[in-house]
Parts: C-alpha cells; sequence; structure tokens
C-alpha cells in the first residue's frame, strides 16, 4: 500500500476528530474535541498524518517547546492508526518520518508519553530507541 506521511493545516483539525474520538473510545465527546482543536490550532501545535488514497489512517499531534532537560523538544500526542492498518511496519515508518520532520526544523530531541497499561506501545517505543524518564501525572483544576 502506497502511504503518505504529512502536515496537516491547522485549518483543517477538525477532520481528525472522528479518529480522535475513536482514539478516546468515545470516552470525550465529539463537540469537546472539536471545540479543544479550535483553540490547539493557534498554540504552537502541528498534526501529522497518514493516509492512503486521500484517507485519513493516522495521526498525531506535535508539540513544540525547548526544555531545560532536552533542548528543543518535540512531544509526541496520541498516536493512532486505524486498526486495520495496524501490524504492517507502518508505525515504524510514520516515526521514521516524524523524527527527520522535525531533525530538518532544528529539533533536538522527541518525547512522549504512553498509558501505563498499553503494554504493547512500551515495547515497540523501546524499540524506537525512546527511555524511561518518568512518570506523567495529571490533576484536573
Amino acid at each position: 500500500m502506497n502511504y503518505d506521511f504529512k502536515i496537516l493545516p491547522n485549518s483543517q483539525l477538525e477532520s481528525i476528530v472522528p479518529l480522535v474520538f475513536e482514539l478516546n473510545e468515545g470516552k470525550i465527546e465529539a463537540s469537546v474535541l472539536s471545540s479543544r482543536f479550535n483553540e490547539i490550532k493557534n498554540q504552537n501545535y502541528e498534526c501529522a498524518i497518514i493516509t492512503l488514497k486521500n484517507e485519513i489512517v493516522g495521526i498525531t499531534g506535535l508539540w513544540y517547546c525547548t526544555r531545560h532537560y532536552s533542548g528543543k523538544s518535540v512531544e509526541i500526542d496520541h498516536v493512532y492508526i486505524k486498526p486495520q492498518h495496524r501490524n504492517k511496519g507502518l508505525g515504524k515508518s510514520f516515526m521514521n518520518w516524524i523524527q527527520e520532520y522535525c531533525k530538518a526544523k532544528g529539533y533536538e530531541s522527541l518525547e512522549l508519553n504512553t498509558y501505563v497499561q498499553n503494554h504493547p506501545s512500551h515495547k515497540f517505543y523501546y524499540n524506537e530507541g525512546f527511555k524511561i524518564l518518568g512518570y506523567h501525572f495529571l490533576k484536573k483544576i
């Protein structure tokens, strides 16, 4: 299959809401996701997508910042590939594309969070050269 990797213009972020809805298993309403992406499009964010014949089949967010411990850094946020496109080496190709894209933009490091119970992702990211540095905590206020 001939997959393409590219950056989705922030003006088109609404088009990824159905995939993010799937990713979150419907736990966050589509209207809430739309509202949040409407805010996100004006922040230091890009959405990388995987397409097949002009259909979006995979996504991830890219958050840009400078961190004291890692320099110019990109946080990869919620990688999601539709189930029928998994286990074909697509995730590895996507990570390679993201790394080269971010490196070309002058960034020095990639980081990400993964859910504790998502054991397949842990193995995948270890194999991609990521190291565990700590825990991610969240408190709603």
